[in-house]
């Protein structure tokens, strides 16, 4: 039997949680760090189905990007879907960890995963250490960025920012990143056509890294999703913009983090949840 602790000491190494947003609620949310568990499960977000996935399967616990509760609660009751969700959570004693803006910032986390995954050079974070801005202002982060190519220094920071090989058609590189998701509906904004070469990213609700992917002079910000003003603004500046899809934007990490726990932990079952899906669906015209 291995430890709830010993997994949550891995989650903390894979995803540090200092680097957290200081809004943001992290690491062991529900559970009994003395536990022991033989079954582990990601998602990307606890809903519903995937605390009856747990349930059913006898999961001991739930590795969530998003977290379970996110913001403090007065009271836990079955009047809402959050305190029915940690109600029977709780009573089949299954606890639930989440590393969220930790996972996205890390050196092997989501933004660093998407560098990889569009071919990126020469990547460094969006937003420097030494950058005061609203929508990164991130403890304990200064120093620890824009590292020398080449170094094999881990790359820690507010998103991502790096340039293609070659040039390359917006649609074309929204198309790429969505075909290496599944993303099912894609969206754009900016001319199809124009070439782009400096690639700025941020996982997620990304509209408003928008101020320092301008900054840095990125072409286009690929993200999940975004506000109409957001992409009224990115036209405004002449920034491309790709939206994926908030959940085509993350959920292939977790996915990616079942297969690096197992590989850590190969005496417990491990698996990304199968009962979690896109909540949106786009009507075919």
């Amino acid at each position: 039997m291995t430890s709830l602790q010993a997994v949550c000491s891995s989650l903390a190494s894979i995803a540090p949680l200092r680097l957290a947003e200081e809004w943001d609620n992290v690491g062991l949310l529900v559970g009994d760090r003395r536990a022991s568990i033989e079954k582990v499960m990601t998602c990307l977000t606890v809903t519903p189905n995937v605390v009856s996935e747990a349930l059913e399967q006898q999961v001991g616990l739930i590795v969530t990007h998003h977290p379970l509760p996110f913001k403090p609660m007065a009271r836990i009751t079955s009047d809402s879907v959050a305190g029915e969700m940690l109600l029977r959570l709780v009573g089949a004693k299954v606890a639930v960890y989440s590393a969220h803006t930790a996972f996205d910032s890390a050196s092997a986390g989501i933004n660093q995963r998407w560098a990889e995954r569009l071919g990126l050079q020469s990547v460094e974070t969006l937003v420097a250490g030494n950058e005061s801005s609203v929508e990164s202002s991130r403890p304990g982060t200064e120093g620890s960025v824009l590292l020398p190519e080449g170094t094999g220094l881990p790359i820690e920071g507010t998103g991502r920012l790096g340039r293609l090989p070659e040039p390359e058609s917006l649609h074309s590189l929204v198309s790429r990143a969505a075909s290496a998701v599944k993303a099912t509906s894609p969206r754009y904004v900016g001319d199809p056509d124009r070439k782009v070469s400096k690639i700025g990213l941020a996982c997620g609700s990304g509209g408003s890294f928008l101020p320092a992917a301008r900054r840095r002079g990125c072409d286009v910000l690929i993200t999940g999703e975004a506000t109409f003003h957001a992409c009224l603004e990115a036209e405004a500046y002449g920034i491309g913009m790709g939206l994926l899809g908030h959940y085509w934007s993350e959920r292939f990490a977790m996915e990616n983090l079942a297969e690096v726990l197992e590989s850590q932990f190969p005496e417990l079952s491990i698996w990304a949840s199968s009962s979690e899906h896109d909540p949106l669906s786009a009507i075919d015209m």
